[in-house]
Formats: structure tokens, sequence, C-alpha cells
């Protein structure tokens, strides 16, 4: 680029009026995004920007003003929150459909020496506070991050870890059913599945609660790594469920788990059988599969919202024309396996 700028990369020379989280993992910021955007010229981080988020229609993404009952929440736990509009192309008959949409990615909040029924109970308690800020930001869907309930121990190859698990109407479940019901919101909850019609066979699933506190259904991961000594058949084996969508009041949905979305035939399938929103929770290391993530994004038209937890700190036709709202939740803090 012509006229670019020597700029030092620092946490010392981020504009004042930004908070530096307290473990931040990219030289005193919380994300590459924060990072360019405070130490590239606006017109550099812009076309910066484009070329890793892409545009929308076009567009750059717009922001959303985010209510202050979450502001309050946000700032009272110690969460980030960010909020962002990803508009459909316009039709000349028919209004959009607007959904909201949130994605949790949460930390563990106890030690995993302490004992796994404190840690679960822990980690329900930071819970709370980040879905009332979605409840308080009238998110329609939230879905929560790859085995929430527990840390991401699956490349331990360490089978104490299998007590985590529970049936789909478990304790998790019942702890999401109440929300669903307070603030009339579908909850997509990926856990560690025992099927105990079934021998205690262990499952990696995401469990869909309706909004009404009802369960809707479940989908069992589909495709698992086995990827030098990372092998997650030490717990779980590939699911039996297929590519089931899910009707649910703010349209039809399915959950490609983690390992899945490396396959273009199962985003295809999910949009042959009808699905309008495609949720990807996973768990991975940027080295490992950041990579492939530009790629992955472009195989389908589908709306497809990625949730990735990280392992260190730090197209079908659509029916109706539909306009997405995201809510993002990000608590900072991390103490992986």
């Amino acid at each position: 680029m012509e006229g670019k700028q020597n700029v030092e990369i620092t946490p010392e020379n981020k504009k004042p009026e930004e908070d530096t989280p307290k473990d931040a993992s990219i030289c005193g910021f919380d994300s590459l995004h924060k990072l360019l955007q405070s130490t590239l010229p606006p017109q550099f981080f812009q076309e910066v920007s484009r070329l890793l988020i892409g545009l929308n229609c076009g567009r750059a993404l717009d922001t959303i003003t985010i209510a202050e009952p979450a502001k309050s929440l946000s700032s009272k736990h110690d969460f980030d929150l960010l909020a962002f509009s990803f508009h459909a192309e316009k039709e000349s008959l028919r209004q959009p459909r607007i959904v909201r949409v949130g994605l949790v990615q949460n930390s563990i909040a106890l030690p995993t020496t302490a004992p796994f029924s404190d840690q679960k109970t822990a980690i329900f308690q930071i819970l709370k506070p980040i879905i009332e800020a979605a409840g308080a930001s009238r998110v329609n869907i939230l879905c929560l991050q790859e085995a929430w309930t527990m840390p991401f121990a699956f490349c331990t190859r360490e089978k104490k870890w299998c007590e985590f698990a529970e049936p789909v109407d478990g304790e998790s479940t019942q702890f999401l059913q109440a929300f669903a019901r307070k603030y009339n919101m579908v909850i997509i909850s990926p856990i560690l599945e025992r099927d105990l019609k079934h021998g205690e066979i262990l499952w990696n699933t995401a469990v869909i609660i309706g909004n009404h506190g009802n369960i809707i259904g479940k989908h069992r991961k589909n495709h698992i790594p086995r990827v030098g000594d990372f092998n997650e058949s030490t717990y779980y084996m590939e699911g039996n469920t297929g590519h089931p969508v899910f009707e649910t009041a703010f349209g039809k949905i399915a959950v490609n788990i983690c390992y899945g979305r490396h396959h273009p035939l199962n985003w295809l399938a999910f949009g042959l059988n009808g699905a309008e929103i495609v949720f990807n929770p996973s768990a991975t290391v940027g080295e490992l599969s950041e990579p492939m993530w530009p790629i992955e994004m472009i195989v389908l038209t589908l709306r497809r919202f990625e949730l990735r937890r990280m392992g260190r700190r730090r197209r079908h036709r659509r029916r109706f024309p539909l306009r997405w709202e995201v809510l993002r939740v990000v608590c900072l803090e991390r103490r992986p396996v």
C-alpha cells in the first residue's frame, strides 16, 4: 500500500478510551480485530476489515446499540458484548423477517482440579448473567459453545472427564429451560450426552430447547477428529442422528457441531433438509483451524453462525427475506485444560 506507516504495536499505544482486557491474547488486545483497528490508519483498517470479515450486501456490517440492562450486566460481571446486523437482499413485495441470534463464548470458572460438581455449578453461575444479557437484548435463538458445561478435555484421553456427561433432559437442560421460558428464547445447548437408554453410550450432542422450555430435539456430532494424537473417539463416536433440521418459532435451524464444518457435504445436507440457519459450536485453536475458516465460509449461501471455543486464553433457498441481528457475548477469562 502506498503511504504505509510504520506503527509499533504495543498495548501502550492503544487508544486511551478503550479498556485493555485482563489477560489479552495479542499484544495487550483481546482480538486481532481490535489490534488492527487501534494501530492502522482508518482507510487501511477499512480495507483489511473487508478482507478479513467480508461485507454484507456490499457494505460493512452495521453495529447494533446494546440495551442498557445488558450493558449493566456486562459491566457488573466482566464480559464483553458485541452486536451486529446482517441484511438480506431487499425484496419488493415482502418485508424482512428479523431474527436475533446470540452466540456465547465462556470460560470455565474453577481450576480443573476442583471437584467436578463444583466446576459445573460455577459454570452455571457464569452463564446466568450472560443469558440474562441475551434476554435483555431480545435474542430469539441463543447458541452456547461446544461442551459448555465442562472444560474441553477431549484432547487429553483422560476418562475421568466422562463424569460430566448427562442425559438430554439432565441438569444443564433443566437449568436452561427456565431461561427459555422467561425470555421466549430458543437455546442450543451442546453437551456431553450420556444415553441412559442404550448402555450409557456417550455422544457429543446439541440439545435444542424451544422457546416454551420444551425439548424440540437433539443432534449428535457426525464427524469427529482423528488428527495425530487428537482423537475424540476416546470419548464418543460419530453420531447417528443424520442431518436433522428443527422447526422453531423463529426459523428452521440446524447444528453442525465442530469438526463437521470441514465437510462441505455436511453443510449441503443441512441446507437440502431445509435449514435457514446453521450453527457451528466448536472448540479449536487458531493455528489448527484458522487457515481454513475463509474457505469454509464460502461453501454455501445459507446463514451460518460459527461459535469457536478457543483452546487457550486470550444453501439452501431462503423461504423468507431474513435479516439477522447477532449478539456475541465473550467472557474474557479462560482456564483451559
